[in-house]
């Protein structure tokens, strides 16, 4: 049995839905990483999971009751870092973690274990007595995962953990997270790509409020490198058009202009290279060509294929 599920899951805002049918269920031990673009449904989608909103229609499982009926027994078994990490400035790390405690029932012994561990396990020891609002950004998300963990969660939320670090802290809370996640399952919602490849055993991609795809990291890495992504530089009329008119082009990404070049990004079957098609194109055409570049298709060019500005179903030109 899953740990979680989520069934035909929907969350609506007023006319706007920022869930929509999302289904799927994480087994316990995994780390999975929650993508997608800013405003596609990751936070609404994890704090249902954590009860700070209830579907709007859908059902979600936890242990394979629904949360609905166990309520604050389920709140007990998972752990949640929110994105804003609300923490109070005034107080020390110690003190914090004191009040948390007490608000996860943990007194005596238990309290005293539980802070021991949660404190090593997150590396603050050095900042345990000090003011959370004199820390730097980095500490400051460590204080927010020891409260997450500080109850000993069989679930653990994160939601966009690493955001506003630099990219020495970043690596830091990444190898972190994949220490917790030896001893608990992990939800990780980022739009980060390379903290799903360094992290993650899965991966969850969510677009407009669907589920756009979800796989092991590496069968979707394999996914990808069946695209090429190729790099064109060219002046003359019509290029866009005639470029997604080629076969095995899944998406043309205009990339602006400059000296009256035009500049885009094809996203392509790796079965059949185009580069000499283009050439014929731009020959036949009267274009000049500046620039003709192939590379291989990597999980940034799958997650923009899978995200591109069209209806959900639509398949890209």
């Amino acid at each position: 049995m899953s740990l979680l599920t989520l069934q035909d899951v929907s969350k609506r805002f007023g006319e706007v839905p920022a869930v929509d049918g999302v289904s799927f269920s994480v087994d316990r031990g995994q780390v999975v990483g929650f993508l997608g673009p800013n405003g596609a449904g990751k936070s609404t989608t994890m704090r249902m999971i954590t009860q700070y909103y209830e579907p709007d229609r859908g059902e979600i499982l936890f242990d394979g009751v629904p949360l609905a009926a166990v309520g604050r027994a389920a709140k007990r078994r998972i752990g949640y870092l929110p994105e804003n990490n609300p923490l109070y400035g005034d107080m020390l790390v110690a003190e914090y973690l004191d009040f948390v405690a007490s608000l996860r029932d943990l007194f005596g012994t238990a309290r005293r274990s539980a802070q021991d561990d949660a404190v090593s396990a997150t590396g603050i020891e050095t900042v345990y007595y000090r003011p959370i609002g004199e820390l730097s950004k980095g500490y400051k998300q460590r204080v927010g995962l020891a409260q997450a963990i500080l109850h000993r969660p069989d679930l653990l939320v994160l939601d966009e953990p690493t955001e506003g670090l630099d990219p020495n802290q970043r690596i830091e809370i990444r190898h972190l997270i994949s220490h917790l996640g030896r001893d608990r399952t992990v939800m990780l919602s980022t739009h980060v790509l390379p903290e799903v490849a360094t992290t993650c055993s899965r991966l969850l991609i969510i677009h407009r409020g669907k589920i756009a795809a979800d796989g092991p990291v590496d069968q979707l890495v394999a996914q990808a490198e069946g695209l090429v992504q190729i790099s064109v530089e060219v002046q003359g009329a019509g290029a866009e058009e005639a470029f997604r008119g080629l076969p095995g082009v899944r998406r043309v990404e205009p990339r602006g202009a400059r000296d009256g070049r035009l500049q885009f990004v094809l996203s392509a079957d790796a079965t059949r290279d185009l580069r000499p098609e283009i050439f014929r194109l731009a020959k036949e055409r009267g274009w000049v060509l500046y620039e003709l570049h192939q590379a291989a298709g990597s999980v940034e060019d799958l997650f923009r294929h899978l995200t591109a500005e069209a209806p959900i179903g639509e398949t890209q030109a």
